[in-house]
């Protein structure tokens, strides 16, 4: 499964072949079939092993935050250091989420579904021990903390993963619980508005 990620990740998943993939992982093509039917059953393998091993270290970083902050900023991290150490994974899963692939979109859904009820708990935490606002949309910010996590990722893929990936949880927290605003707001005046 390992050398059938770094093919997609380095071929694309269309691109890569069932010889590709064997002669990486140093098996026979034959080989692969053993253990797979095809080259989208290995995707979609590939994509359960990983959501239950990653969704089950996301979940016990979080157990570890003391309060709401502290989770948010340990999921974050978690998250950004789970695919800093699998750059392959993190191109894969990133290209295929983009793609909305047939083949794995039942399991992108899940996984968002997952992550989204993480952080749906840690928000509603942090409104009871008072440091979120709790006059906020939830579905928009659970979707904001994960559309800016992901953002952070593709930056990172984009630019050939040649920074610290992991540095990046503690001044993206910091932007997800203060924005960007001064309190209090100046008035904003939108020229033609009356």
């Amino acid at each position: 499964m390992e050398a059938a990620v770094k093919v997609f990740a380095e071929q694309g998943f269309y691109q890569s072949t069932i010889a590709q993939i064997a002669r990486k992982a140093e098996v026979a093509d034959g080989t692969i079939y053993l253990y797979f039917k095809n080259k989208d059953d290995i995707l979609v393998q590939f994509f359960e092993f990983k959501t239950r091993q990653v969704f089950d270290r996301f979940q016990k970083g979080v157990k570890k935050g003391d309060n709401a902050i502290e989770k948010l900023t340990k999921l974050v991290r978690r998250h950004l250091k789970e695919f800093e150490k699998d750059r392959n994974m993190a191109a894969v899963y990133q290209s295929e989420t983009r793609r909305n692939s047939p083949l794995v979109k039942d399991h992108i859904r899940r996984m968002s579904e997952m992550y989204l009820a993480i952080v749906s708990g840690i928000v509603g935490q942090g409104q009871m021990e008072g440091f979120f606002r709790t006059d906020l949309h939830l579905d928009l910010v659970k979707r904001y903390i994960l559309g800016a996590v992901e953002e952070v990722i593709n930056n990172w893929i984009r630019s050939g993963g040649n920074y610290d990936l992991a540095a990046m949880a503690d001044p993206l927290v910091d932007l997800l619980v203060r924005g960007m605003g001064k309190y209090p707001l100046p008035p904003v005046v939108v020229p033609g508005d009356t």
